[in-house]
């Protein structure tokens, strides 16, 4: 079973950019819930809401001339699972997580829920154990080359995103189908259908084409289908 060495929580709070004053808040921040009733998810609630603000912050600064629609979308990129994952594998958080036993036999521990959630916990309980803007700098620091990557450019378009999301998943293809045509032919509006398979989902959009209206449903496909995946794993736990 693992356990924790100070020198092992010593070498990851050097990764990770700060030091606890409070040794249990990371400890519990590392502990997932099968290890018992002691466990992460009530800071990576509050993690998730606090990453959320200084990342929108963070863009809102940096790009002055963006609208909401771009600044959604970068900042939905920065804090979606995918992200969090792969910030967490470079902290190589699953060396340091507390798993119970079976978690911990079936591969828990690089488990990219597991590792994104605990990510979140660990924003959590820095805001906790230190303030808002000691938080804001390091999460900052952790996200420096991101931030200094992502642009309204370097976001692929949503349908290639959606479709990205459900081979990972191995579920078929996502159905478009437009559903009306209003408007006149100088300035038409249509009306799209983006259909999930293996689910009573459809995500409804309109714009002024039809590949326009297709990217808006495809991405209200990805932000619904996140938010099951989370509602999912929240029900599980209980």
């Amino acid at each position: 079973m693992k356990v924790h060495t100070g020198a092992m929580l010593e070498k990851f709070q050097s990764r990770l950019g700060y030091s606890f004053k409070d040794r249990y808040l990371l400890v519990l921040a590392l502990t997932h819930r099968s290890k018992g009733h002691r466990n992460n998810e009530r800071l990576e609630y509050l993690g998730d809401s606090i990453l959320g603000f200084i990342i929108a912050g963070k863009l809102y600064h940096q790009f002055p001339k963006l609208g909401e629609g771009d600044l959604t979308k970068m900042r939905s990129r920065l804090v979606r699972g995918k992200t969090l994952t792969a910030l967490a594998r470079k902290l190589d958080i699953g060396a340091v997580m507390l798993l119970g036993a079976g978690e911990l036999k079936s591969g828990g521990a690089d488990r990219d829920s597991i590792l994104a959630d605990a990510f979140e916990a660990l924003i959590g309980a820095i805001y906790l154990d230190s303030n808002l803007d000691v938080t804001s700098g390091c999460v900052l620091k952790l996200y420096e080359n991101l931030l200094d990557s992502i642009s309204p450019e370097s976001l692929k378009d949503n349908k290639t995103q959606l479709q990205e999301m459900l081979q990972k998943a191995n579920t078929d293809l996502p159905i478009y189908d437009v559903i009306e045509q209003l408007g006149s032919q100088h300035n038409p509006v249509f009306k799209v259908s983006c259909v999930v398979p293996g689910t009573e989902l459809a995500f409804i959009a309109d714009g002024s084409s039809r590949r326009i209206a297709e990217q808006a449903a495809a991405e209200l496909a990805i932000d619904g289908l996140e938010l099951l995946a989370k509602s999912n794993r929240q029900t599980n736990r209980k």
